[in-house]
Formats: structure tokens, sequence, C-alpha cells
């Protein structure tokens, strides 16, 4: 879909995320240049010390903010011969605002990254400026050394006010971040993220003469047909019907998810995550009601219903199945239409349609797990320049507003482009066609683009007649028309998102005794699904998780629990 732009505006903005990947090779060349990058990050300090203002909207002179970033396959793409730093957004930066990002600690992957940090922590590594962090125990050791800064004060001075109204929706995303009463942090772009929605072959539905299921028994009914009833009509029994990973957990957040069954006989108890029942935190995955999943899953995967390879493929790996034709129901985030879409490519006649969820045994809905950031950022003590910071990160949230400089995009020709004076979001038509748009949103401080958009309200203000006379809602009117129903499903059942009432750093208990308590959970609930233990093992491992150290930390968790909700930190940074 084409709309009419200002070309002069256009020629000012730079480009909202898309999906693309940072190839392997970019990362090595990039990560090579560490060493120099953290040499010229050194200067960010003096920059400050020597009276560095603002002037007409721009630092005079140049502010240097070095950064941390994890890199990994959703990282975004380089193009025009453009690197980690320097590229369109770095350039806008430094052009319009006076601050130059330079990227000087990489990190490849998850582990790679946190590898880095730890190594920052003990001197082996420069400690850039700014650090956004994924990981809560990392966090607290952060805190704990002494290297990051209090931005309580930083807060209340520098932060702009709409980005105060967004963090005023989000008091307990300062959580993890909160120690005695100071904070050493803050949540990257908090917003409560969409939700799940069952991707399913419909024209396997359609040959079957089903309908979609709306509940555990009807999902039992149309899976087994997807299993023995032939749907692809080969002649063959080389289907299956439910689709997901049990190799890193059984409650994703995302893509390949089983949490839905669990949540039909648990309510809002999910495994591995905490829930607050009437003031009281407890845990999902020992709630009663799980070990009836588990045995619902267990006769699933006996009868071959299920991914027979569940157990170790992860949640990006469970969607090939999906994608080749043999797999007829998945269940995931709106966009996964998006990775999933060549099975209508790949198989004449494929048709997927998306729909809500089930609902549980008691006739409510089913629930899921509400991410509300990605992580936090952190601040080096030394670190001068939180105005400048501010300022920048303030700016990158024009994409989200539609504002400003970015009000169609971060950049022209990378996510979307001016073609015959029409603004267009779709790369392969841009006048240098691309096969998909850049994430110059990724070119920053984060791994994914700020939002305000919530859980979809920008695809449900258009199936709801809204006219698309903004860039965001020109950007969700250009999405393909099945992607934009799961938007409206995702809205409209925004109330099933849970985030994690426990968000805290770990717990004595848990810094000795979680990670094998984990791993138990882990192996017991794959072991009843494979029929490898019997159902009554699930109540041996309640007992074993409590008596090797599940009780203890249960208390540990309530208690913080009890001392987070005391902390008034909100009024102390301006955001009450």
């Amino acid at each position: 879909m084409k709309y009419k732009g200002d070309r002069m505006d256009m020629k000012k903005i730079a480009v909202l995320a898309s999906a693309a990947i940072l190839t392997t090779g970019l990362l090595a060349g990039c990560s090579s240049d560490n060493k120099d990058n953290a040499n010229k990050a050194s200067n960010a300090t003096a920059n400050a010390d020597a009276g560095s203002a603002m002037k007409d909207g721009k630092f005079d002179p140049p502010i240097t903010i070095s950064i941390a970033k994890q890199q990994d396959e959703n990282a975004g793409k380089y193009i025009n011969g453009e690197t980690i730093n320097d590229n369109v957004l770095t350039r806008w930066g430094k052009d319009n605002l006076g601050i130059n990002i330079e990227t000087t600690l990489l990190g490849g992957d998850a582990g790679n990254y946190n590898t880095k940090l730890r190594l920052a922590i003990t001197g082996s590594e420069k400690l850039p400026d700014v650090l956004p962090v994924y990981d809560t125990m990392l966090e607290n050791d952060l805190i704990q050394s002494g290297l990051v800064k209090d931005i309580t004060e930083d807060i209340s001075k520098y932060m702009p006010d709409r980005l105060k109204e967004i963090y005023k929706q989000f008091p307990t995303s300062f959580n993890p971040i909160v120690h005695d009463g100071k904070v050493y942090g803050m949540a990257i772009a908090p917003n409560l993220t969409e939700g799940q929605v069952m991707l399913i072959r419909q024209d396997w539905l359609d040959k079957l003469n089903l309908k979609a299921p709306t509940t555990i028994d009807e999902f039992e009914k149309v899976i087994a047909a997807f299993t023995n009833d032939d749907p692809d009509g080969n002649g063959q029994k080389d289907t299956y019907g439910f689709d997901f990973s049990g190799k890193d957990s059984y409650n994703t957040g995302w893509v390949s998810d089983s949490v839905m069954i669990f949540s039909a006989f648990t309510g809002k108890n999910l495994p591995g995550q905490w829930y607050n029942d009437n003031g009281k935190l407890t845990y999902g995955s020992v709630a009663e009601g799980t070990k009836e999943a588990l045995a619902k899953l267990q006769d699933w995967y006996s009868k071959g219903y299920l991914n027979p390879e569940l157990a170790t493929q992860g949640a990006w790996d469970a969607l090939a199945d999906f994608t080749e034709g043999k797999a007829g129901i998945i269940i995931g985030r709106p966009w996964l239409y998006g990775s999933i879409k060549d099975v209508e490519k790949n198989v004449s006649g494929a048709k997927v349609i998306m729909y809500p969820t089930i609902n549980g045994v008691n006739g409510d809905k089913t629930y899921q797990a509400g991410q509300q950031n990605d992580g936090v950022f952190m601040f080096n003590k030394d670190f001068k320049n939180m105005e400048a910071f501010f300022v920048y990160y303030d700016k990158l949230y024009d994409a989200a507003f539609g504002t400003g400089d970015f009000k169609y995009g971060y950049a022209e020709g990378y996510d979307y482009d001016i073609v015959n004076d029409e603004v267009v979001f779709d790369p392969t038509k841009f006048n240098k066609p691309l096969e998909a748009a850049v994430m110059v949103g990724k070119m920053s401080f984060t791994k994914n683009t700020p939002s305000v958009d919530g859980t979809g309200k920008s695809f449900y203000d258009l199936a709801n007649g809204v006219e698309a006379n903004t860039g965001v809602l020109m950007r969700a009117a250009s999405t393909d028309q099945t992607t934009r129903d799961g938007y409206v499903i995702s809205y409209e059942n925004s109330d099933v998102l849970l985030p994690n009432a426990f968000n805290g750093p770990p717990t004595k208990t848990m810094q000795t005794s979680w990670e094998q308590l984990t791993t138990m959970e882990k192996e017991t609930f794959t072991k009843i699904i494979y029929s490898r233990e019997p159902i009554s093992a699930y109540d041996d491992f309640v007992k074993k998780w409590h008596d090797k150290g599940g009780t203890q930390i249960t208390e540990e968790v309530n208690e913080w629990y009890t001392n987070a909700s005391k902390v008034d930190v909100m009024t102390n940074m301006g955001l009450k």
C-alpha cells in the first residue's frame, strides 16, 4: 500500500524496524574494531568536562557515548557498505544532535554478551557508558560491583515528559534495578508486547469439515484429525496436529509455545513464572492443574499428535515442520505469520488463518506470559552525559509516535521509501528494492525498536475504520491482512497477558539452588510427556522442589515482593 507524502519532509527522515539478519561476517569485522572504538570512547568523559552543551538542538562540542550491544539473529542488516559504528543512524545522530554513538563492547549472542559484561566487571573488558542488560543476576552483580550509577535524579531532571508518561505506566519495570531505595537503571522501551494467537492450516480444517477449536476438547479433536485423517491428502500418515518447542521452556512467551495447554488447566499459574494470588506469589510449575496438563500432553504425544522432536527443537527450529506442511497448529505472536507463510508457497492450496487461543477447562480464557520490556539500561558510574542519552533516546521514539524527524520511519530507502511521491513500506517496491526492510532502530542502543503500540492498537484502530493518516497507522495498513487480523485478536485479548510477578534480582537461595530446580523441572516435564516417567513422577518432583530449596525461595520471593511494594522510587524520580 502506498501513501502520499511531503517529499521535502521525507528527506530529513531516517527507519522503523522490520525484520532482517546481521551476518556473522559483519559481526566478526565489527568485533575486530572494538579495541580502537574503546580508545575513541574514552573521550566521552573529556567531552563532558569540556563543557559541551546544546546549542540550537545540537551538542557543541560533539559528545561521544560508548555502548554495549548484544547482536543476535534478529539484530538487523547493514547495506551500502555501512557498519555497526558507521551507518545511517549513527551519522544522523552526529549531524543532527552532535552525539556520536560508538559500540565498544559487542556480544554475538546472549551467552557471549553476558560473558563480556562479566569480564568488564573484572576489568578485563572496558565498561562502556551505556549498558543494555538482559539478565537479572547480571543486573544485580553490576549493582553490587559499584560500577553502575544511581540515576534517580537523572531521570527526574533529564527524562522528557513524553517518556515519563510511558514509564509511569510500568512502575514494576524498575524492580530489578532498585537497591536500598536507589535506582540503578531503567527498563528498555517499556511496552506491553503483543499476545499470542493460534496459526492454523485453514485448508486442513476445511478438508476435514472442522471448525477452529475454542475448548480443550475441540482442540484435541482437531489435532487428532490433523494426525490421523490425512489432511494433506497424500495417502500417508505423515502429519501431526500441534507443533511446539519443549527444548528450553514450556512457556516460551513468543513462538512455538505450549503454555496455552498448561493454562487450560492451571488458569493464571503458568509454568516457569510467578503469579500474584491475592498478595502472595506462587510458582506456576508446582501449582494445581499442572499435573493434569502434563497428563494431557503425555496422552497426545503417545498418540502422535505432537511435534515428535519437541524436546530437542528450540522455539525457532520448531517452525520448520509447520513451514514444510507437516504440522497443523502452531502458537505465536501475530508477526509469526511472516516467518511461516512460506507454507502457502511450498504446499499447493495451503492457507493459514489466525485464531484466538482456546478457553480453559473452567470456561475462562487461557493466559500467556506478558513481556513489559526487553532488559534494562544501566550506566557506567563515570558517565557524565545523561542529558545527551535522554535527548537521543527520546528522538528514537519519534518513529513510535509518528512525529518529528522519524515521521514515517528512520531512513528513506531503508525501512520506507518515496516512490513517485508516495510513501512505500514494501521493501521489494523501493526505488532500490530490498529483500527485507532494514531495522535501523536496532542500530542504536537496543535490540528492538521502541514502540508504544502495545498489543496492536494501530491494527485494531484500522479495523474499526480509523484513517491511516499517521506514519504508524500507514505502516500497519501496509501489513498483509492475515497479520493484521492476528494483531486485532491480540489487542482484543490483551487481558490474558500476565507479566511475571517476580522480576527482582535472584534471592539468596535462588543463587545456589535455582539452576538445579529448573533443570529438574525441565527434565521431569519432558520425561512425563515422553512417557519415560509415569504421571506420578510429577508428585515426586513437587516434593523434591520444595525440599531442595523451593519452599525457602518462595518465602524469599514473597519477602522481596512485600518490600518492593513499600518502596516509592517513582516519586523520587518524578514519575508520580
